[in-house]
């Protein structure tokens, strides 16, 4: 199918998961590193693991000319690299339970330090959650006003709730 007509075709279809939509595009992305399976990609840390993820990713899944098996390259900072040493036999396991078959026979570790240029630098901590701001009264009295009529409490804590962003949000033209 053309991609205007699979445009189109989606179009018909209504409302999508956003997963969806994308799903092409990341397996794509992942098969020009040679993931074959980009589950490995977007559920790292399931896979291996928090404590293993927080320390390294994956970078790519390489085959060599022997065709007995991938090598997968890890990324981690120079100072984990001992341990991931130590555990990739069981990386190598849970990788290979995740592919459903012994799809990689060797894992590679590759090594950047903390600080240096953009691209090389490794960063494994997840971003900061962000705080919530305290909502101003008035616009939680007007929420309140607005969803008042209202008798099932749940719903009417629903309607609140979302009067209270709709009113606080940036004002459009």
């Amino acid at each position: 199918m053309t991609e205007t007509g699979d445009r189109a075709a989606r179009r018909m279809r209504g409302f999508e998961r956003a997963a969806g939509l994308v799903q092409s595009r990341i397996r794509r992305a992942g098969e020009a590193r040679g993931f074959a399976v980009s589950r490995l990609l977007t559920h790292w840390a399931e896979i291996v693991g928090e404590q293993t993820a927080a320390i390294a990713r994956p970078v790519e899944v390489s085959y060599g000319r022997e065709g007995f098996g991938a090598t997968l390259t890890l990324l981690t900072t120079g100072a984990q690299a001992p341990m991931l040493e130590m555990q990739k036999e069981a990386i190598r396991e849970k990788v290979n339970a995740c592919y459903g078959y012994a799809a990689i026979s060797r894992i590679r570790l590759t090594q950047t330090a903390p600080t240096g240029f953009a691209e090389g630098q490794a960063q494994f901590a997840p971003a900061p959650k962000r705080t919530p701001r305290a909502p101003d009264p008035a616009v939680q009295a007007q929420a309140a006003q607005l969803s008042g009529d209202v008798r099932d409490e749940s719903l009417r804590a629903a309607l609140e709730a979302l009067g209270r962003n709709v009113l606080s949000g940036p004002k459009r033209q």
